[in-house]
């Protein structure tokens, strides 16, 4: 298939808020695809390279050859580019990226040009979710969407999926089922404002009592074992066996022939509580250093039987019968919400990110964002000063959209903390692209970098150390909460430096809430 036609669906999902006409946009997408090519399609269709890793990011390429005048790319073309780039390794590595590189850009029009880099760097942006491009293989293949949905989450990939609806029909989906040492998909939660709110959305129309499971700030993990092999799996379903054996060695030890657990990974502390998230991120990326300890909330196989379809209660009781106490993330079931407040509070006085709610009855439902589960968290907010903005892609074509973001620096100036494009509406996009023209200063590159006057209150999720940013320190999921005209720059919250460790400074008092905000 030829890129240009892929770019072209790509910009028309962009350019529309309504999801039937996303979804009609890449079904017919797909319809043109030859059975060979729907895996690669479906995955440019989702902003997603086929190779984990290409040593390419934005400096790579921040100077591109002039763009083509006509498209003669196909998207067989762009894999096998990002096929050699994967392979690059030792000396003479960088030259041959870069070779390769521009030989590729060198043949894309300015249209691909602008896709390829979005793709290559993770920043598409297009509106083309995962869910999304399932809707789309259903509507293009005329099977029904919950058996294509089934067959991604017990796959772990939507590509191969598609790949099944068109070369077998919904014979061929249904002949995908769980397989003991193959990952699956994770369920995922949807997100309340507060607890009582969570309670209510998880409850359902049937009310009833909802299970609050203490969410736990780790690194997600799906546990495979079939006799003594044992494989670890992360939320985007990467290996990571040889770097966790304690997880290993645990999971082993349990008295089954055969499992599929889901659960955390986590750092604690000497005492007892969890540590910085930079610590588990750290240990799980190694092989050696602080150690983990495995949490379960979830079983999906247990010998020989396979759990997903029945209710969350059936599977929480093996789960509970199958894993010590120690090895079982905090759980409470009950109908009361003030119990339930108390919980989560309890939670979070415990270092804990918040928690999720569950419904007792629902299945287990992968990669779906639903009601059955929801999780509540804290919300901190900080005021920073916006110090530059890149320009947007996709529907932000033309709109200063990724703000760069830093906090007072206590021996002068300011700090940059880490950037986001997320939380803008479109009256706030058109607004700060006017008002940043007004305080540019100089650009570099796709950056409009600006006079740090202009006052911007994030909410986060919590602040991690960084070596990425001058300040020693780094924003967890921020967005936007609203400009803030009433606040100079000099009033902004302060960051520094030290030595790899976080500082309590303001940053880490702003909490605009304990479970709600």
């Amino acid at each position: 298939m030829d890129l240009a036609r892929i770019v072209d669906t790509s910009a028309t999902v962009a350019a529309t808020r309504s999801r039937k006409a996303k979804v009609a946009a890449l079904a017919d997408l797909l319809r043109e695809c030859a059975d060979d090519e729907v895996g690669l399609v479906v995955r440019y269709a989702s902003g997603m390279l086929r190779q984990r890793r290409t040593g390419l990011g934005w400096r790579g390429l921040a100077r591109l050859p002039r763009p083509a005048d006509t498209s003669t790319l196909t998207a067989q073309d762009a894999d096998d580019v990002f096929e050699r780039l994967s392979a690059l390794q030792g000396p003479g590595s960088q030259r041959a990226r870069a070779d390769e590189t521009a030989q590729l850009f060198a043949r894309a029009t300015a249209d691909e040009q602008t896709w390829l880099r979005g793709l290559v760097t993770g920043e598409l942006r297009q509106g083309a979710l995962d869910a999304l491009v399932q809707e789309a293989v259903a509507a293009a293949t005329d099977l029904p969407l919950a058996a294509v949905r089934r067959a991604a989450m017990l796959s772990g990939s939507t590509p191969a999926a598609a790949e099944a609806a068109v070369s077998g029909g919904e014979g061929a989906l249904a002949a995908i089922g769980l397989t003991v040492g193959r990952p699956v998909s994770p369920m995922l939660a949807s997100s309340a404002p507060t607890v009582t709110d969570g309670v209510v959305k998880a409850a359902g129309s049937a009310g009833g009592p909802v299970a609050l499971d203490t969410k736990l700030d780790g690194i997600r993990i799906q546990v495979h074992r079939t006799g003594d092999e044992v494989s670890v799996a992360t939320r985007s379903l990467d290996d990571i066996t040889a770097r966790l054996p304690e997880v290993v060695d645990y999971v082993r030890s349990l008295a089954v022939s055969s499992v599929v657990l889901d659960g955390e990974a986590l750092a604690l502390g000497e005492d007892g509580r969890p540590r910085p998230f930079q610590d588990t991120a750290s240990r799980t990326a190694q092989a050696t250093g602080v150690a983990v300890t495995p949490f379960f909330f979830d079983v999906l196989h247990v010998d020989g039987e396979d759990l997903l379809d029945r209710p969350w209660s059936d599977r929480i009781a093996v789960l509970d019968r199958l894993v010590d106490a120690e090895h079982r993330v905090p759980r409470l079931t009950t109908a009361d919400a003030a119990e339930a407040e108390r919980f989560a509070a309890s939670a979070v006085a415990a270092g804990h990110e918040g928690v999720v709610i569950k419904n007792p009855a629902a299945p287990y439902e992968a990669g779906r964002r639903g009601a059955a589960w929801v999780k509540v968290k804290p919300v901190f907010t900080v005021d920073l000063v916006v110090l530059a903005v890149e320009w947007g892609s996709g529907r932000r074509t033309g709109l200063l959209s990724n703000l760069h973001l830093g906090a007072v620096d206590p021996r002068g100036g300011f700090v940059m903390l880490g950037k986001t494009f997320k939380g803008m509406t479109d009256e706030m996009l058109a607004w700060q692209t006017e008002r940043f023209l007004e305080l540019e200063t100089h650009r570099s590159d796709h950056v409009v970098h600006v006079q740090p006057v202009q006052v911007v209150e994030i909410a986060i999720d919590g602040l991690q150390r960084s070596t990425r940013y001058p300040g020693g320190i780094a924003l967890r999921f921020a967005r936007v909460v609203r400009y803030r005209d009433d606040k100079t720059a000099e009033q902004a919250d302060t960051g520094g430096e030290r030595q790899g460790a976080l500082r309590p400074t303001a940053l880490l008092s702003r909490r605009a809430g304990t479970v709600h905000p």
